[in-house]
C-alpha cells in the first residue's frame, strides 16, 4: 500500500508545547510562516508602542508566555546573550549571557540561530556553534554544548545560523560532522539522544512534519524519522563556488515538500512510503525560483516566496506568486527589497492576506491574490533588517540592527 505524505498526516505539527497565543521558535507555532491571526490594513503610520536596545544579531525575536526573547552578542563583548522583555510594556526582565570565541563574520556579527521556547525553557544556537539551554522565567542557564567541538564540525562561512527545533524532549541541530550531520540532544541535559548521518551542514533550519524530521542541508533534501533513521534524500544544493549558500527552511504542503536555494532554484518532492520504504518523485523544478534566507508561505494552491541572487554590487529580490503543484509563476513584483524579504501569512483558511517584512525595514500587507499583486497598507517601521518577525496577540514584534520593538496592529 502506497501512501504519500498527506495520507500520513505529514503536515506541519506543532513540536513544542506552547500557548494558543505564542510565536515560540523561527517561523512560527508550526515553523511554516503562519499565524490564524487576522491583519487589517492600518490607514496611518506604524508607530512603536515600545522599543529597547539589543546587541548585533540577526536572529529573531520570539514570544511565549507574555515574554518576549531576543538573542544576540552584547557590545563590545565576545558573548552570547539571551534577554526577556514584558510583552506588553517592553520592560527588560532579565539579560543573561556566556563567553564565546571571538568571531567576525560578513554581513554582521552576533547569532544568526533563532531561539526555541518549550516546557519552560529556551534553547539557542549561537553562530559559533554552541547550543545552550535556558531557564524561560530567571534566564539561569542550565547547561551548553560546543556542538562543532562536540562533534568535529566545521564552521560555515558566515557562521551556524540553524534554529533549534524541539521535538519529544530532544533538541535537534544540523551540525555538519562527521556521524553526526544531524544531533538530536536531551533537553533536560545536552547529552547526545542520538546523531545521524554525514550531511554537510547549511545555514537552513529543519522542520517536523508529521513522525518525519525534514531538513535542506549542504547537499541534499532529506528525511529522517525521530530517532534518526534516514527515511529519503534527493540532492539539492546552492553553492557559490566552494561555499555551501543554501538556507531557506524547506516547506511541507499536504503532500509536497518544497526547496529551494539561492543558486539551485525550487523544486517540487512528493514523497510517498510502501511497506516502511520511502520513495520521492520530483513534481517540478524551476531553475529561476531562487531563495536566499526567506522561505516561501502556501496559500491554498499558491506559493509566495521572494526569490534573489547572489550579488554585491545591485543586490535586488523579486516577490513571486508561484502555482504549488506546477511551480509556474502567477505573477511578480520587482524589486521588494536587496537580500531579503520575510513574509507571514496572516488569519483563517479563506480570509488570509500576507504581511511582508523587507530588509530596509518596511512592512507592508499585501492581499493572497493569484491573479495580481494587490497591496493593502504600508510602513517603515524600523532600520534595515534581516530577521524574521512574530505576531501574537494583534501585536507585530521585530528586530532590526538596534533595537527590538513592538507594534500595534489590531
Amino acid at each position: 500500500m502506497i501512501r504519500s505524505l498527506a495520507a500520513l498526516a505529514l503536515t506541519f505539527a506543532p513540536a513544542l508545547t506552547l500557548s494558543a497565543a505564542d510565536w515560540p521558535q523561527f517561523l512560527g507555532p508550526n515553523r511554516d510562516g503562519s499565524t490564524p491571526e487576522s491583519v487589517a490594513p492600518w490607514s496611518a503610520a506604524l508607530k512603536p508602542l515600545w522599543k529597547q536596545p539589543v546587541g548585533e544579531a540577526h536572529s529573531s525575536p520570539v514570544v511565549a508566555d507574555g515574554l518576549v526573547y531576543a538573542f544576540y552578542q552584547p557590545k563590545g563583548k565576545n558573548a552570547d546573550a539571551l534577554a526577556a522583555f514584558d510583552a506588553k510594556t517592553g520592560e527588560l526582565k532579565w539579560e543573561k549571557s556566556y563567553d564565546r570565541a571571538e568571531f567576525k563574520p560578513l554581513f554582521g556579527n552576533g547569532p544568526r540561530g533563532t531561539p526555541a521556547v518549550s516546557n519552560g525553557k529556551v534553547f539557542t544556537y549561537g553562530g559559533t556553534g554552541i547550543a545552550a539551554c535556558w531557564d524561560a522565567k530567571t534566564g539561569a542557564l542550565e547547561w551548553k554544548v560546543d556542538t562543532l567541538k562536540e562533534f568535529n564540525a566545521k564552521n560555515l562561512f558566515f557562521g551556524v545560523s540553524t534554529s533549534p527545533l524541539v521535538v519529544n524532549d530532544q533538541v535537534i541541530l544540523l551540525v555538519g560532522g562527521k556521524g553526526a550531520g544531524v544531533v538530536a540532544l536531551e533537553a533536560k541535559t545536552g547529552k547526545a539522544a542520538w546523531k545521524a548521518t554525514d550531511e554537510a551542514a547549511s545555514y537552513s533550519s529543519p522542520v517536523r512534519a508529521g513522525k518525519q524530521l525534514v531538513f535542506l542541508t549542504g547537499g541534499n533534501l532529506l528525511g529522517l524519522s525521530e530517532t534518526g533513521e534516514k527515511l529519503w534524500a534527493v540532492p539539492f544544493e546552492g553553492k557559490v563556488g566552494d561555499l555551501i549558500e543554501s538556507s531557506a527552511t524547506p516547506l511541507v504542503v499536504g503532500d509536497l515538500v518544497v526547496g529551494s536555494t539561492v543558486t539551485g532554484g525550487a523544486i517540487g518532492l512528493k514523497v510517498t512510503e510502501s511497506g516502511g520504504k520511502y520513495a520521492t518523485q520530483q513534481e517540478w523544478f524551476s531553475k529561476p525560483l531562487t531563495c536566499y534566507f526567506s522561505t516561501p508561505v502556501a496559500v491554498g494552491d499558491y506559493l509566495y516566496m521572494v526569490n534573489g541572487t547572489v550579488s554585491f554590487s545591485n543586490p535586488t529580490i523579486t516577490l513571486r506568486c508561484v502555482e504549488l503543484k506546477t511551480g509556474k509563476v502567477a505573477w511578480e513584483k520587482k524589486n521588494v527589497g536587496k537580500y531579503h524579504a520575510a513574509i507571514v501569512k496572516c488569519g483563517p483558511a479563506g480570509k488570509e492576506t500576507l504581511l511582508m517584512l523587507d530588509d530596509a525595514g518596511a512592512v507592508t500587507l499585501f492581499e493572497a491574490n493569484p491573479k495580481e499583486f494587490k497591496e493593502l497598507a504600508k510602513s517603515k517601521v524600523c532600520g534595515n533588517t534581516w530577521a524574521h518577525p512574530a505576531l501574537v496577540g494583534g501585536r507585530l514584534y521585530l528586530r532590526d540592527e538596534k533595537e527590538l520593538l513592538c507594534f500595534e496592529l489590531k
